[in-house]
């Protein structure tokens, strides 16, 4: 598959590619990242590197889409879409530089791959994961319309160990309404 740009108001979101390197190597340094995300830590320039190179073959083969997010020609987070299947699920996965943050645009661009998700790539499902907590990652998925659907009791694994997740998910005919979440 080739890798689709995407423009909002404020953001080009494309395919990492070897210049997002460093930026990404910076922004994985801030403590919140790698407590809340499956990246490891300390997180190295050559992570970056083999992260961009799983990338373009993710792209290549249609089942991970991640996006380098750019607001004024500077890396600023990541979104992407796991496990895409043929059947039309995937999973949301998302990360912003402490510098992003609180600015709206993990939303804005984490709705432009939904809607590029349920349009172009035809899903019909796109699940949410989080580790118990992430009430930052919660806020974002619930401001997107996804419905919160559970816990899993260790459900979530990384190289840490396991942890209890949040679920949510958004179908292709919901209408993106943000609806309650009980820890929100």
């Amino acid at each position: 598959m080739e890798p689709i740009t995407l423009r909002t108001a404020r953001l080009v979101l494309s395919r990492p590619a070897p210049e997002d390197a460093t930026a990404i190597t910076v922004a994985a340094q801030d403590p919140e990242v790698p407590r809340w995300t499956t990246l490891p830590s300390p997180y190295t320039l050559r992570d970056a590197e083999e992260f961009i190179e799983r990338s373009e073959r993710g792209w290549k083969d249609g089942t991970n889409l991640n996006w380098s997010v750019h607001r004024d020609g500077r890396w600023v987070g990541m979104v992407g879409l796991a496990h895409v299947t043929r059947g039309g699920d995937a999973e949301i996965g998302y990360w912003m530089s402490a510098s992003a943050r609180g600015q709206r645009l993990l939303t804005e661009a984490a709705r432009a791959v939904i809607d590029v998700a349920f349009g172009e790539l035809d899903l019909v499902r796109i699940e949410w994961r989080a580790t118990v907590g992430n009430i930052a990652s919660a806020r974002s998925a619930r401001a997107l319309g996804f419905r919160y659907e559970g816990m899993l009791r260790q459900g979530l694994s990384d190289p840490r160990g396991r942890h209890d997740g949040w679920m949510a998910a958004l179908l292709h005919d919901d209408d993106r309404t943000p609806q309650d979440w009980p820890m929100l």
